[in-house]
């Protein structure tokens, strides 16, 4: 079989990533300028798919770096129901693909209208929902074939970082942000064939994370459904003990997303439990009884870090696709752009 879209995506990722921290730059800086000048009380989030995973991880991002909530809010509230809300103290960051959803154009006008700064994350800076917002970050990821989203997943998570990074005037995420083209580089060379071994004939798995990391588990399992036909569910690795973790017996594949931050503790008091339980665990990060440890990238800021796991993922995604019989391009019954309204 001939190498797929999305393996040559996967490989694009550094320099997609690279290629956004040059030309994109003004805008990050225009638009970090405007949130200061805004001082916002609170954030909105307004996406779909992978996208809504990218505006997760910046959830967390914003909360714990900027100490501000994050709220996701649902398109269907301005292209449905026509329902205008008051966000007049605060920003609302949009992140599409294409760009060209209504829905997802709609609430950002919408969004605007109520009062909110309004920022577009978009790898087409011509589209109709950057043309909504006030300010727009363009992905520069290049042309991406493959249904499933993986170099434009990636720059989505890296715009927002970028652009916190600057609003904060945080040398530190900006330091961890400017590497991130060569941490990518590291983590899309990894091996994860014991998970690939595992997963080769599975149909369910469970995907577990916190922080950032819970917004990385989201987007795995997403990739595994999409790209694989596993049924695999993302949980935190505090909520998967409130019931979930009933179903997890002898042999039940996990995939637990660890990073060096104030979480891994949990996290791996829960893959330890869950090892014990029979199930068969997968970890990253750290060293557990009973689980085998994957390979990551080490020494990184904590909030970049799931980031570049997700690099890592992707190539990992791809090959396990391959092994299962899938074409990991064209994924049964979607397409590359979904309109909804």
């Amino acid at each position: 079989m001939s190498e797929s879209h999305m393996a040559r995506e996967v490989a694009e990722i550094p320099e997609a990533a690279a290629r956004f921290l040059d030309r994109s730059r003004i805008a990050v800086v225009a638009a970090a300028a405007a949130l200061r000048r805004k001082d916002p009380e609170l954030f909105a989030s307004v996406a779909r798919g992978s996208s809504d995973h990218a505006a997760t991880y910046l959830k967390y991002a914003i909360e714990l770096e900027a100490g501000l909530p994050v709220a996701s809010v649902g398109p269907s509230i301005a292209s449905i129901y026509h329902r205008p809300l008051r966000l007049k103290g605060a920003a609302c960051i949009g992140i599409s693909q294409s760009g060209r959803s209504p829905d997802i154009v709609e609430m950002m006008r919408s969004a605007g209208e109520g009062g909110a700064l309004t920022i577009a994350i978009t790898n087409f800076a011509d589209s109709p929902m950057a043309q909504a917002s006030a300010h727009c970050l363009p992905l520069q990821a290049g042309e991406e074939k493959s249904v499933a989203a993986t170099k434009t997943y990636i720059n989505s998570v890296l715009a927002g970082l970028a652009l916190l990074a600057e609003w904060r005037e945080d040398e530190g995420l900006r330091r961890a942000v400017t590497a991130l083209p060569e941490a990518f580089a590291k983590a899309v060379a990894l091996d994860w064939e014991p998970l690939s071994a595992r997963l080769s004939r599975a149909n369910s798995a469970f995907v577990l994370g916190r922080g950032p990391g819970f917004a990385a588990a989201n987007e795995a399992a997403l990739k595994f459904k999409e790209t694989c036909g596993i049924h695999a569910e993302a949980y935190s690795a505090a909520e998967v003990l409130h019931g979930p973790a009933a179903i997890v017996q002898a042999g039940f594949p996990v995939l637990a997303l660890g990073v060096e931050d104030a979480a891994l503790p949990q996290l791996c008091a829960t893959a330890a439990r869950l090892a014990a339980q029979g199930a068969d665990v997968f970890v990253t990060g750290a060293d557990i009884d009973g689980a085998t440890r994957l390979p990551s990238v080490e020494g990184l800021h904590p909030i970049v870090a799931p980031l570049v796991m997700m690099a890592g993922f992707y190539a990992f995604i791809e090959k396990l696709a391959r092994r299962r019989g899938f074409d990991p391009d064209t994924p049964p019954h979607l397409r590359k752009v979904t309109e909804t309204v």
